[in-house]
């Protein structure tokens, strides 16, 4: 049984989760993987099923709870929500504002949790390879996708959350770039904004759909082809940083629904490059930052180590 510290990690974990989700092109899923909280999110996940529904049917919730694990999808939801809540706006200037500084930070995250992630692969064969570079091809080309103007019937906003919620729980793959792509993102944002019950109902529908399905497969995934998955969830996680990389310039613009101009297209360029139109590099600070998200995954990987250390010796 755990301890409530154990909880309080969980929920600060969901935090991360919900803030690395609000940036469209970091993946939520990312951090649950370098977390350390990836096969149980998917295992609990996996247990809304036909006993979950019989025990529901019988009011016995108790039962219910234990059986979806319902303490830890508490904590983590929780988590994620307050992030949502809180930090969404506080995110959305620092990317804004301070671009470099923030995608600085991302980068450097996921380059040594890339690192962290293919240690977790026992045997390098062909086999192990091709699915990492096979990761690599389809999340670089989710980062150079086109956003494109899609329907708004329901059955493509259904659709649409199925879809995202899938990359959300995908290392590497950003479920809110997935509906950026699917030309959805400012569609479902401005539904959040005016309660528009009808389009967040039906999204949520398709989230729900997606992730009880989805979820299934990359768990079996990780139990009969191990090693062959992680290579490909660390692919997915190096195609990425495409999306990631700090310097970029805007080579289209659009016009949102405010009548506001957006960036719509972008290209990347190297640091040095960035000054030809007058804008300062950051070169010093955007390596501070990669640094900073490299030492925040070594510091958190030594506290979880000596963690279940501890809980070892508890035992």
């Amino acid at each position: 049984m755990r301890a409530l510290r154990d909880y309080v990690l969980i929920f600060l974990k969901g935090i991360g989760m919900g803030a690395a989700d609000v940036v469209p092109g970091v993946s939520g899923g990312t951090i649950a993987f370098i977390s350390g909280i990836y096969e149980e999110l998917l295992g609990s996940i996996k247990k809304f099923d036909l006993e979950a529904v019989k025990l529901a049917a019988r009011f016995q919730f108790g039962k219910l709870w234990r059986h979806v694990n319902g303490a830890f999808l508490a904590s983590l939801l929780a988590g994620i929500l307050f992030s949502l809540l809180t930090l969404s706006r506080l995110i959305s200037y620092i990317l804004v504002e301070h671009p470099i500084q923030i995608w600085s930070f991302f980068f450097g995250l996921i380059v040594i949790s890339t690192i962290w992630v293919a240690r977790e692969i026992h045997k390098w064969d062909i086999k192990v390879i091709m699915s990492g570079l096979v990761g690599i091809a389809i999340a670089y080309y989710v980062t150079v996708a086109t956003p494109t103007e899609t329907s708004t019937a329901l059955w493509f906003i259904f659709v649409s959350g199925a879809i995202a919620i899938c990359a959300m729980i995908l290392p590497g793959i950003s479920g809110s770039f997935i509906l950026l792509i699917l030309g959805k993102y400012e569609y479902i944002i401005n539904a959040v904004r005016d309660l528009n019950i009808l389009v967040l109902v039906v999204f949520a529908a398709g989230c729900v759909v997606g992730i009880l399905s989805f979820a299934r497969f990359v768990s079996w995934l990780l139990k009969n082809y191990h090693d062959t998955a992680i290579a490909l969830l660390a692919g997915f996680m190096v195609g990425s940083l495409n999306k990631i990389w700090p310097w970029k310039v805007v080579t289209e613009y659009r016009i949102d629904s405010h009548g506001m101009q957006k960036p719509f297209l972008e290209r990347n360029v190297w640091p040095w490059n960035y000054t030809e139109n007058g804008d300062n590099p950051y070169i010093g600070q955007a390596l501070l930052f990669m640094i900073i998200g490299v030492l925040l995954i070594i510091v958190l990987e030594k506290v979880a180590e000596r963690l279940r250390k501890k809980d070892a010796q508890a035992a």
